[in-house]
């Protein structure tokens, strides 16, 4: 089988001052039944959006600050952190501080059966808003990483079926050594600091902050950092079906942590 080239597309954090709003696909097409959209806002006008049954939307917030506001309770919305209205009727988010607001709006379409499965789940986890800081979240160790790797679970896969999202931090000389994992596709996203190198089977690539790229399903793939230069970036898992979410047992708790 060819190797395929990793794609990757840069964000677009430049947005002139006189547009309010921007917004841009973004990798349109990698995943089935994932839509990634690049949003910035910004001034008074807030953005409401509304709930779609058949639809999970999960926002990853970058750049500036804002806030969010769902079921009379307002959220701080700070870089590296992740807001998930789940079945909120409506929500709205506007910037704050004079600044663009910058995040990632990644909406996940549910097959029937993940609308089953989303039955089956916590019902905490599946109808009121999560919210969280990455630096906040669960830390976890996994054999592919150095003990010196930082990794958190920013989104388990308790709350939207076939989906997980976590983080990986470290300083180089480092790595994330090279696997495979045909159940599932990934999308990898720098963010601040990030300097390093994604290989997938024989094809490597650059991946910089705040840049969205797209792991080619079943490929031997790896990150590399270079001496005193960060590695961190989202990892976003979307799993082809419920039984390959057991790709997440590799993943060790640190109960300490």
């Amino acid at each position: 089988m060819n190797s395929q080239e990793i794609p990757i597309e840069h964000l677009d954090t430049h947005i002139p001052e006189n547009t309010p709003h921007y917004s841009k696909s973004i990798l349109d097409n990698e995943v089935k039944g994932i839509h990634v959209e690049h949003i910035a806002i910004s001034g008074e006008q807030a953005i409401v959006e509304s709930y779609d049954n058949g639809i999970r939307t999960i926002y990853l917030f970058i750049k500036g600050s804002g806030k969010a506001e769902a079921e009379k309770k307002t959220y701080e919305l700070v870089p590296e952190s992740i807001f998930l209205p789940n079945a909120v009727e409506k929500f709205s988010i506007k910037s704050v501080g004079g600044e663009k607001l910058h995040f990632l709006k990644i909406s996940c379409r549910l097959s029937d059966q993940d609308q089953k499965n989303l039955a089956e789940l916590p019902i905490e986890n599946t109808q009121g808003v999560y919210f969280a800081k990455f630096s906040d979240c669960q830390s976890y160790s996994e054999a592919i990483k150095s003990p010196n790797t930082v990794s958190r679970t920013i989104l388990s896969n308790e709350y939207i079926p076939r989906t997980a999202m976590g983080t990986v931090q470290t300083k180089g000389p480092d790595q994330v050594a090279a696997h495979k994992h045909p159940m599932l596709e990934q999308l990898f996203l720098g963010l601040s600091g990030n300097e390093c190198i994604v290989y997938a089977d024989d094809h490597q690539v650059a991946f910089p902050p705040l840049s969205l790229l797209h792991i080619p399903l079943g490929s031997n793939h790896s990150v590399s950092v270079e001496e005193d230069e960060i590695m961190y970036y989202v990892w976003m898992d979307f799993f082809l079906d419920q039984a390959g979410e057991r790709w997440l047992e590799t993943h060790k708790v640190n109960m300490d942590a």
